[in-house]
């Protein structure tokens, strides 16, 4: 029986991807689920496993070679040289204890898009006995964090991935004895400790496969790469940037590194130095890329808050009582800019090659501190919300970014952004675009100023607004006209109401 291997989902908006590199042969046995080839996007690297164990047939698509979603890679002969299938399939066995049977730990879906992810804690350890959907241990990768509870009650056998390491999508975690004859587990594991650490130690840290051909097509070794990646894992596009830094090493025109200070003995002893979490490498990768591709430009308004707030503190205690959740200046302010967005349409769309995308809808973006970084979590539809509805799906999003909760899904797919650097005092500032929209509002400090209204210097509460857009389809007419709009809609809360 022949079975085919197909190109996987690639993720949101990415529909081809070229072959990178093919790790096995024809004629080689394979077993369900090895590792086939990997295929690289413009986003992210992906890994093909086996979908059936037997032996590799017939190559379809070369190293190198461009391949749309679910187009045929290669074949499987499945049942020919199958046996290689349950030897893999056995080795566990040994670490299964006689009191019961034994159950894989493995790496959940992570998410689109999402291949690997790293092991940041154990929450239990080898010899523990551990009830059903208890977490075991949570994992990080580049944009959520992700909690692992026990397939089944019983006891933790083995730890097959150390904190630190780096783990595949549907990888395997750890080994579980299930049952509740825990105990007499623990002594025949007792050895799997002092395996972990070993092999965190002992063994060189594994490089991704595309940044290893890269290596090897440009002539350079290992110790000419700086690794990126976790343990200084070198990623393809480490290899890019030292054949770079090669070939513009001989030119004196170019700009060198910013080298680092010199640091004295008693100044290096007081210093700490953390390794970049996946997050935050993230976050620093993609801001900077937001302003190396759009033409980003900022504009400023004010606005007085006084009929908001007005509005707000008549009707916050009815609000509460109805809805159950507080009425807050967010829902008001993504209720503006929605009713600003119908306006200014291209605030909401986004570039596509040479076309401009517009969005007849508003996922909303909010975004939220956390303790390990900035997210962005998106109401979707908010154009369609209530005030009540907004304030809720605000509260549960923020309440679930500040736990480590949010999935890949809830992230994904915005179409324009509102941050509030007021909530920490900031009174004025220039947000940075979320790619790929073209439009961020950034919110401020509610400060009372002395005002001119209508010939007389009053105390009034006022709020700096700024609008950053992309210059490459927001004209300045535009950007402006939609701060004005936001601002009125905020000074006379009644013009939402009747759509003026």
């Amino acid at each position: 029986m022949t079975t085919e291997v197909r190109v996987p989902t690639l993720g949101e908006s990415v529909t081809e991807a070229t072959v990178a590199t093919w790790f096995k042969k024809p004629g080689e046995a394979v077993a369900v689920d090895e590792m086939l080839c990997e295929l690289e996007t413009d986003k992210v690297t992906v890994e093909v496993p086996s979908p059936a164990a037997g032996k590799l047939g017939e190559i379809v698509a070369n190293e190198g070679e461009t391949v749309g979603v679910d187009a045929l890679l290669a074949t499987i002969l499945e049942g020919e040289g199958a046996e290689a299938a349950p030897a893999a399939k056995e080795a566990p066995a040994p670490t299964a204890p006689s009191g019961g049977a034994s159950v894989d730990v493995m790496v959940p879906t992570l998410g689109e898009s999402v291949t690997e992810a790293t092991v940041s804690t154990w929450f239990k350890a080898v010899g523990d006995t551990v009830a059903q959907d208890e977490m075991l241990c949570e994992l990080e990768t580049d944009k959520v964090s992700v909690e692992v509870p026990a397939p089944a009650a019983g006891t933790l056998t083995e730890i097959l991935a150390a904190e630190g390491s780096t783990v595949a999508a549907g990888g395997k975690l750890a080994v579980m004895s299930a049952g509740a004859g825990g105990a007499a587990a623990a002594p025949a594991a007792a050895t799997a400790p002092a395996a972990a650490p070993a092999a965190a130690t002992g063994k060189d840290v594994e490089d991704a496969p595309s940044a290893k051909k890269a290596m090897a097509e440009a002539g350079i070794n290992r110790d000419q790469v700086t690794g990126s990646g976790r343990d200084g894992r070198i990623m393809k596009e480490d290899v890019a940037s030292a054949i770079a830094a090669a070939s513009a090493a001989p030119a004196p025109a170019a700009a060198p590194a910013v080298p680092r200070a010199p640091v004295s003995a008693d100044d290096a002893s007081r210093e700490e130095r953390v390794k970049m979490t996946r997050l935050r490498q993230t976050i620093a990768k993609r801001l900077k890329d937001s302003q190396n591709t759009a033409a980003m430009l900022t504009t400023y308004n004010e606005v007085d808050m006084t009929e908001v707030m007005a509005l707000r503190n008549e009707y916050k205690d009815l609000f509460l009582k109805k809805h159950g959740v507080k009425l807050g200046f967010m829902s008001f302010f993504t209720k503006a800019c929605v009713h600003a967005l119908k306006e200014v349409p291209e605030v909401n769309a986004e570039i596509d090659g040479t076309d401009i995308v517009y969005k007849n809808f508003v996922h909303m973006g909010i975004a939220a501190g956390t303790p390990t970084g900035l997210v962005v979590p998106v109401i979707r539809d908010a154009d369609a919300m209530s005030f009540a509805a907004i304030e809720k799906a605000i509260a549960e999003k923020g309440a679930r970014a500040r736990d480590g909760k949010l999935s890949m899904a809830e992230m994904q797919g915005g179409t324009f952004t509102i941050s509030n650097g007021g909530v920490y005092g900031s009174l004025m500032s220039s947000p940075i675009l979320n790619p790929p929209q073209s439009g961020i509002l950034g919110m401020h400090k509610i400060q009372d100023r002395p005002m001119a209204i209508k010939g007389q210097v009053v105390i009034r509460p006022m709020m700096y607004l700024a609008l950053s857009y992309d210059h490459r389809i927001v004209d300045g007419k535009g950007a402006v006209t939609f701060l004005v709009r936001v601002k009125e809609a905020l000074e006379d809360p009644r013009r939402l109401l009747m759509d003026l």
